[in-house]
């Protein structure tokens, strides 16, 4: 069977429902007791929980057995404007026309204004391959930008991956900027390898310090081994150093492949994996935290530039510029081999 299910936001109870069935895949709808509307697949692999209307933010990834997303503080999602105030999440869009930590020039918030905005509508997509789950939302602003974004998400028959898209139309007879990341908030695999078909030496330590990391002198002294070369980092075995959070950049991917391809390697056998287009995602952030509330292992954060805020970007010459009526479609496929 392949077709449309429209969402409505009536339709989210406090109690699960199933809205679809077949021989692989559930498909359920509920509301969190936050009131967050929330849709959660299953196929014979595993589960993903998506919020349709709520940026569709993709809340829960789990794949045989194996939870995929960043140990975290938060229970459900909660009501929010800016992300870091439900930050509990698998993965998110960051940006559109704002993306990344904000500068001391910059005026906006952590991640931009796509990762909580409200969508204007939801519908499953019921495909030969899968279940996609879509959505659109509206951008306008008076004497401002005008764009619309389309998301979608796909769970695939019997594969432990997903699909991750964005589409961006500008709607304005004016260019509009546009910086994008697919900020997936991966688990934090202990002793774990990173490994990706770029060389290591693409990466580069983050030497800006955003207003949320609060430095300690064990931390600063870590940097600067990683600075000299003293030290490297490709596997995840001194986790007391990563806290507050080590960000690494890597810039240009295009030098080096067509088409990207990152590992995370636990002893155990898990492996994580992100695969995308350095065409549409020209740059990556590797983002490692861990403490008693917050334990990441983001081994990459594709995007269109560096996430350091707008005036960064614009600066560096990062910052994409869509014309009037132009579009740009991002694609991503991540999960576990």
């Amino acid at each position: 069977m392949t077709g449309t299910i429209e969402l409505q936001r009536e339709f989210f109870k406090e109690n699960s429902k199933v809205i679809f069935r077949n021989d692989e895949f559930t498909a359920s709808l509920f509301r969190y007791p936050s009131g967050i509307e929330a849709i959660e697949l299953t196929n014979s692999r595993g589960r993903m929980v998506v919020l349709p209307y709520m940026g569709q933010i993709i809340w829960d990834l789990e794949f045989d057995g194996v939870e995929l997303k960043m140990k975290n503080m938060f229970s459900q999602p909660k009501k929010a404007d800016e992300i870091i105030d439900t930050y509990g999440c698998f993965a998110f869009h960051s940006g559109l026309i704002r993306n990344g930590c904000p500068g001391p020039d910059d005026d906006h918030e952590l991640h931009g204004e796509m990762p909580c905005a409200e969508m204007d509508q939801a519908w499953l997509e019921i495909t030969d391959e899968g279940i996609k789950v879509c959505g659109k939302t509206e951008y306008v602003k008076g004497f401002g930008h005008h764009y619309l974004a389309c998301p979608s998400v796909e769970m695939f028959n019997g594969k432990a991956f997903i699909e991750i898209s964005m589409n961006v139309k500008n709607l304005s007879g004016t260019e509009m900027p546009l910086q994008y990341m697919c900020h997936t908030n991966y688990a934090y695999l202990e002793n774990a390898v990173m490994k990706q078909n770029i060389p290591d030496s693409a990466f580069t330590l983050r030497e800006s310090v955003p207003n949320h990391v609060k430095p300690t002198e064990k931390w600063l002294e870590y940097n600067k081994k990683l600075l000299s070369g003293e030290e490297t980092l490709t596997v995840l075995n001194q986790p007391d150093m990563y806290d507050p959070e080590i960000v690494f950049f890597a810039d240009e991917l295009d030098r080096y492949q067509e088409e990207a391809e990152f590992e995370m390697v636990s002893p155990d056998g898990v492996t994580f994996f992100t695969r995308f287009s350095t065409a549409e995602l020209n740059y990556a952030t590797r983002w490692l935290l861990y403490n008693s509330d917050q334990q990441v292992g983001a081994f990459v954060l594709p995007a269109t530039c560096r996430p350091e805020g707008f005036n960064a970007a614009q600066k560096s010459g990062t910052l994409i510029k869509l014309g009037a009526g132009e579009e740009r479609s991002f694609t991503v496929v991540t999960g576990k081999k």
